[in-house]
């Protein structure tokens, strides 16, 4: 009587089919999304006949194929997989649609400033101010060196007092002292812009004269805003650095003040400049609070401490409120100003990253 043997290879081989049996191939999602898609895209093709292509519905005929595509996979999935697996698949098609909505308007507004602003990207409008300019020309030069200098004052003054209220919030702060400073803290986050500028304007008004104007005022502003921020960024990430970083540091005889100096903020000085860069693009494009303390001047000024200065969003709302003479020339800086104000955000973010990476501690020795 023979025995027959599986072989090493039918062994090795029975798990892996047991394991793909009853499960969808990699292409069947995409496949039903594509078919969805047009499947919807036929419907609303058929309803627009006799109408031109503008008058296709775009938007209907993506929320009908994403509908149609979600009903499809969980059915399927169902099917032939399992009912779990099938809620598996319509909770990623769920979040996927959500990332995608999401999306949209930033693409959208991208593409909007990216197509209306580019048409004025030239030599001159980055080298010539708009003294003395009425209808085309001119340029934004003086709203980009305020826009600068006033960034710069405030991150100056808010970056310190931010890092140093949360540096005492984890390492020192206890009792009701703490939690006063943390509730103020919140309260101060959730101001409105503008109420900002009403209270520089209206210090600065009891200290020299009503009507005053001044970079530095600005600065203020906007430090105002800033340093809430700070404090709540920095304070987070001050506290996930580990204990065990600070006792060994204690153990040694280093004091409290030099272990925050020497351990503590090194480990957690990517995520401090991010949180700034995050205070940073949330006041850089304030316009209210800049319209009452720095004014906005036709002219270029570097010096904060007298005389109006523009700035890239009082620039641009300027602009389109007052359009002049030539109202399309106007609404082409107002929109070159806008992509001018988002390329800045977006190379302090890539600096800011850079800055992360070579100051981060080293977790290899490679």
């Amino acid at each position: 009587m023979t025995v027959l043997t599986p072989t090493p290879t039918a062994v090795a081989s029975a798990p892996a089919a047991s394991l793909t049996a009853g499960k969808l191939p990699q292409w069947a999602p995409w496949a039903l999304l594509g078919g969805s898609l047009a499947v919807s895209a036929a419907v609303f093709g058929v309803a627009a006949i006799g109408t031109s292509l503008a008058d296709f519905n775009i938007a209907g005929t993506v929320i009908i194929g994403l509908l149609l595509y979600m009903v499809l996979i969980t059915v399927i999935s169902s099917i032939v997989e399992s009912r779990r697996k099938a809620v598996d698949r319509l909770m990623t098609a769920l979040v996927a649609t959500a990332f995608l909505i999401a999306l949209l308007p930033l693409i959208s507004l991208l593409w909007t400033v990216v197509s209306n602003g580019i048409e004025r990207f030239d030599a001159e409008f980055f080298s010539y101010s708009m003294r003395n300019v009425i209808g085309d020309g001119g340029g934004i030069v003086h709203a980009i060196w305020g826009t600068l200098l006033i960034t710069l004052t405030a991150t100056v003054i808010a970056v310190p007092i931010g890092l140093m209220t949360s540096i005492y919030l984890v390492e020192y702060g206890r009792g009701k002292i703490a939690k006063a400073i943390t509730f103020f803290v919140d309260v101060m986050t959730g101001i409105p812009s503008i109420v900002a500028g009403l209270f520089i304007y209206a210090v600065f008004a009891l200290i020299f004269k009503p009507g005053i104007s001044m970079g530095i005022m600005g600065a203020l502003a906007l430090a105002v805003l800033m340093t809430p921020v700070v404090v709540r960024g920095s304070e987070e990430l001050l506290k996930i650095v580990p204990n065990e970083l600070r006792e060994a540091s204690y153990a040694l005889g280093v004091p409290k003040w030099l272990t925050i100096l020497k351990v503590v903020l090194p480990t957690s000085i990517a995520g401090i400049t991010t949180s700034v860069m995050l205070a940073i693009s949330r006041v850089i494009g304030e316009t209210a609070p800049l319209l009452l303390t720095a004014g906005f001047t036709q002219s270029l000024n570097t010096n904060i401490f007298n005389g109006q200065m523009m700035t890239l969003p009082v620039f641009a709302y300027n602009q389109y409120m007052n359009q002049g003479t030539n109202p399309d020339a106007s609404l082409a800086r107002a929109w070159a100003a806008a992509l001018t104000l988002i390329l800045i955000v977006m190379v302090l973010n890539l600096l800011a990253r850079l800055v992360a990476k070579l100051f981060a501690p080293k977790t290899s020795g490679r």
